[in-house]
């Protein structure tokens, strides 16, 4: 993609998150929005996907037709933990289960403001123990997820380290939000530049999220605070251009004081999940 054809797009993102501000766009409207938008990314014919009953949520494996996965991908999808869906991130999943030569088991975790914090966390942990008691092993596991599902991938390493659990053998976040304060100076030096999400965005997910009870330095829900020993080793993939890029910065550094192997890849000039975007943007098949 030309560089101007992705500063265009950058704009129409833009001019959309104003909208939403200017019209008070209600949860609903944005979910239905995501799953049209999505409509335009068409699946691979290789790929076979496969729902799958977790018993109190719903699942789905995606992997290429015929291939012997090398290893089990959980993917927990993004959306402010008020968004998304299995088909709004399937695609997005798919494309990493081919590149890791894997399958991903993506989830419908409950979402806020219907079932605040910690229903997340509690559904994903129920997926995680879900995929051991089918037989698979911890060391052939991998957590993954973006946005606020990186932030809920951080989260369940905690508490699965906490509740004596065996670990995943590693974790990648995209994106992540892991602050539900918003104390990252990148949150006021990127606002112009993210077409994504800005301090409102934020703010308007967090309040949801958390309800009228939950404690935004609450490791589960804001790993930043989280302690990080013993945590498998992380992959943090983040754009420069993000209100989100303290939030990555912040906890690689947090992790990597606590012995944690981690990978901080800071893209220069992509936004908010830009491995959203594979069908027409060259880094996010990168």
């Amino acid at each position: 993609m030309s560089k101007i054809y992705w500063m265009f797009f950058k704009l129409i993102l833009r001019w959309r998150r104003f909208w939403h501000h200017a019209r008070n766009v209600e949860v609903e409207e944005q979910r239905s929005e995501m799953e049209n938008f999505v409509k335009l990314f068409a699946m691979p014919d290789d790929i076979e996907c496969t729902p799958v009953d977790l018993g109190d949520i719903l699942g789905e494996w995606n992997q290429v037709r015929g291939q012997v996965p090398c290893a089990n991908i959980l993917y927990l999808h993004g959306g402010g933990y008020c968004l998304g869906s299995i088909n709004s991130h399937r695609e997005l999943s798919a494309r990493i289960s081919r590149a890791a030569q894997s399958r991903s088991l993506v989830i419908a975790y409950r979402l806020a403001p219907e079932n605040p914090f910690p229903a997340a966390v509690e559904d994903a942990l129920s997926a995680y123990r879900w995929m051991l008691k089918q037989g698979i092993p911890s060391s052939q596991i991998v957590i993954a997820g973006d946005s606020a599902g990186g932030g809920l991938t951080l989260a369940i390493l905690a508490a699965l380290r906490d509740a004596g659990d065996p670990l995943p053998c590693a974790a990648v976040c995209i994106s992540p939000w892991t602050d539900m304060l918003a104390t990252g100076a990148s949150i006021v030096a990127n606002d112009k530049i993210d077409p994504m999400i800005n301090g409102k965005v934020i703010a308007w997910f967090a309040k949801y999220y958390l309800g009228n009870e939950g404690d935004p330095k609450n490791p589960l829900a804001s790993p930043l605070y989280a302690d990080f020993q013993e945590f498998p080793p992380l992959l943090i993939q983040v754009g420069s251009d993000e209100t989100l890029l303290d939030d990555s910065r912040r906890v690689a550094e947090k992790a990597k004081q606590a012995g944690v192997e981690v990978e901080l890849q800071i893209w220069p000039q992509m936004t908010h999940v830009w491995h959203f975007f594979g069908h027409f943007l060259p880094e996010a098949g990168q």
